[in-house]
C-alpha cells in the first residue's frame, strides 16, 4: 500500500489535533453527568450501576447520596464514607409514621426498624411527619440497610444526592 505523501500528512495530522478538542468536548460533558458505580454493600442485590445526575426522581428510583456525618456513620463506615444507594420511598408531600418497629409512608407499611446495629449500637428512630420540599425517603429491603428508617440517615435531601441510577449488572 502506498503511503501518503509528506504533501499530505502535516494537513492530517493538523486535522486530527484540531478535531481532538471537538471530540473530547462531548465526551467530558457527557462524563460530568454520568458515571459507573460498583457496590460494596450487600444492601442493593445488583454490584454495579450506571448514575446520572440528571435523572429525575420519582417513587421506586434508586438515588445515591452523601450520608450525613454522625459517630454511627463513622464507627460503621469509617470517617470518610463511601456513597449510599437506596430507593426512594417517600416524595415531598408524602406522612411517614412509625408505629412500634413499623414504619409506614401515606398508611402503607414499608419496612421494620431494628432495635440495634450488627455492632450492637443502639438506633433511633427516623423522622416521621410530611416530607419536606426537595427531600425523599429512602430505603431498601435489606433488613440491615441504613436508610432514612434512623434517625443517622433521615430523610434525603436534594444537596446530598449526587444522582439517580439503575442497576445494570
Amino acid at each position: 500500500m502506498k503511503r501518503p505523501s509528506i504533501h499530505w500528512r502535516r494537513p492530517l495530522i493538523l486535522c486530527a489535533l484540531c478535531a481532538l478538542p471537538l471530540a473530547w468536548a462531548p465526551l467530558d460533558a457527557f462524563s460530568k453527568d454520568h458515571a459507573l458505580l460498583l457496590n460494596a454493600s450487600p444492601s442493593l442485590p445488583n454490584w454495579a450501576f450506571w448514575l446520572d445526575k440528571r435523572a429525575p426522581i420519582e417513587r421506586g428510583s434508586l438515588v445515591f447520596f452523601e450520608p450525613p456525618p454522625s459517630a454511627l456513620i463513622e464507627t460503621h463506615f469509617g470517617s470518610d464514607p463511601q456513597m449510599f444507594g437506596k430507593r426512594v420511598l417517600g416524595l415531598p408531600g408524602d406522612v411517614v409514621s412509625h408505629e412500634g418497629m413499623d414504619v409506614f409512608v401515606n398508611g402503607e407499611k414499608i419496612a421494620t426498624r431494628l432495635a440495634v446495629t450488627r455492632l450492637g449500637i443502639p438506633l433511633t428512630r427516623g423522622p416521621a411527619g410530611t416530607i419536606p420540599a426537595n427531600c425523599y425517603y429512602t430505603g431498601t429491603d435489606h433488613p440491615r440497610g441504613l436508610d432514612s428508617r434512623y434517625g443517622a440517615i433521615g430523610f434525603v435531601c436534594a444537596g446530598q444526592i449526587l444522582g439517580s441510577g439503575r442497576a445494570i449488572l
